[in-house]
């Protein structure tokens, strides 16, 4: 008798497992069976933004992606965080380092987006560059504004209350899990900075 095949929970659930343990989902041994689950998610729980938008709001941490972009990195020593704000159509991709050093600062790329669909988040990249600590009310930054010249979206295909499953414009791939214990408010800067340093804009938001 054949087994019975794993319900939507079951791969959920398996996926979630693998995600939260850092560095195993980036495993070469793990990367078949994770995107196995991703892509079998895809297909039997789609998501829905006109009806769950408000679950993008948050932090989110990339723990997979089939890319091979270093603004891609998805390791147990770093952080790769998305801060997502849709009612204020705002986000943020902060790279910085996993721990204690990790409020230190870090390398950010803060952009304006909106829900334009079912499945799609349109992305348009404004300014980048490096995100310091908050000190009182505010943050220490040295960010310039960032010029693109192309459009740039998310397919955002799952998303709960802890598991988002997304495709950008390249085609890549992306698996995040919700970080509860970090807060959407405390990680942007109150008021822009007048300093300013070169940065490039990411391709794609994770």
């Amino acid at each position: 008798m054949a087994a019975p095949s794993p319900t939507p929970e079951d791969c959920r659930s398996e996926l979630l497992r693998r995600l939260r343990e850092r560095g195993r989902a980036t495993a070469a041994s793990e990367a078949p069976r994770v995107q196995e689950l991703v892509e079998r998610l895809e297909r039997i729980r789609p998501a829905n933004l006109l009806a769950d938008s408000a679950l993008l709001r948050g932090v989110w941490d990339l723990r997979w992606s089939n890319g091979r972009q270093p603004y891609l990195l998805a390791a147990p020593w770093v952080e790769n965080l998305q801060v997502l704000d849709p009612e204020r159509g705002r986000a943020m991709n902060l790279l910085r380092l996993a721990g204690p050093l990790g409020p230190a600062g870090g390398i950010a790329v803060q952009a304006r987006i909106a829900v334009e669909g079912p499945q799609r988040v349109s992305v348009r990249f404004v300014r980048g560059g490096w995100l310091g600590p908050r000190l009182g009310q505010q943050r220490l930054e040295l960010l310039r504004e960032v010029r693109q010249s192309f459009p740039a979206w998310l397919d955002i295909t799952v998303l709960d209350d802890e598991l988002r499953v997304c495709r950008g414009n390249a085609g890549t791939l992306f698996a995040l899990v919700r970080r509860p214990d970090l807060h959407l408010e405390e990680m942007f800067a109150d008021a822009p900075s007048s300093a300013a340093v070169g940065a490039p804009a990411a391709s794609e938001l994770g």
